[in-house]
C-alpha cells in the first residue's frame, strides 16, 4: 500500500488557504448580516491584502519555489523580476503543497467573479468595489506566478540546451583531436 504524502509546509499551506477563505467568508457573512459597507470593505480588503502578501512573499517561495516582484526603472518602465529554485530543489518540492498552491491561486478569483456577478444582479455596486480589489490582487498573483513558472521552465530548458551543446562540442573536439 502506498504511503500518503503529507504537506511539507503545513503551516504555510494553512495560512495560504486561511486568508483566502477568511476574506470570502467575511465578505459573504458581513454583506448578508451587517448593513454597513465600510466595515465590510475594511475587513474584507484587509484580509485580501494579507492573502496577497502571504501568497506572493511566503507561500510562493515555500510551496512552489517561486518568487516574483515588479519594479519601476529610472525611465518609468515596469520590469518583472522572477526567482525560482534550482531544478533539483524544484523536483524535491512536495506535490501536495504545489497542488494546494496552484488550485487555490486559480480557484479564488473564480469565486470572487461569481460573487461579483451576484453583486451586479443585486445592484450592489458598492460591493463590486470589494470584488474588484480581490480580483485585481488575485489576478496580479496569477500573472506573476504564471510568468515566474514559465521563466523557470525557460531557464531549465536553456541550461539543458547549453549543457548538451557543451557536451557535444567537447565530444567533437575530442574526436577531432584523435584524428
Amino acid at each position: 500500500m502506498a504511503e500518503e504524502e503529507n504537506y511539507a509546509n503545513p503551516l504555510t499551506a494553512f495560512f495560504s488557504v486561511l486568508f483566502k477563505a477568511a476574506a470570502l467568508v467575511f465578505y459573504i457573512v458581513l454583506a448578508s448580516f451587517i448593513n454597513n459597507f465600510i466595515i465590510v470593505f475594511v475587513i474584507t480588503v484587509f484580509l485580501i491584502a494579507l492573502d496577497f502578501w502571504v501568497v506572493k512573499n511566503v507561500s510562493g517561495r515555500l510551496l512552489v519555489g517561486l518568487r516574483w516582484w515588479n519594479e519601476i526603472n529610472e525611465e518609468g518602465e515596469s520590469i518583472w523580476r522572477f526567482e525560482s529554485l534550482e531544478q533539483q530543489e524544484l523536483d524535491r518540492l512536495n506535490k501536495k503543497d504545489s497542488w494546494l498552491f496552484w488550485w487555490t491561486l486559480y480557484l479564488t478569483p473564480v469565486v470572487w467573479l461569481a460573487l461579483g456577478i451576484v453583486a451586479l444582479v443585486k445592484f450592489s455596486f458598492d460591493y463590486l468595489l470589494v470584488v474588484a480589489v480581490a480580483l485585481v490582487l488575485s489576478t496580479a498573483n496569477i500573472i506573476g506566478f504564471t510568468k515566474c513558472r514559465k521563466d523557470a521552465k525557460n531557464q531549465i530548458r536553456n541550461f539543458a540546451t547549453q549543457t548538451v551543446t557543451s557536451q557535444l562540442a567537447s565530444s567533437l573536439q575530442t574526436a577531432f583531436n584523435r584524428v
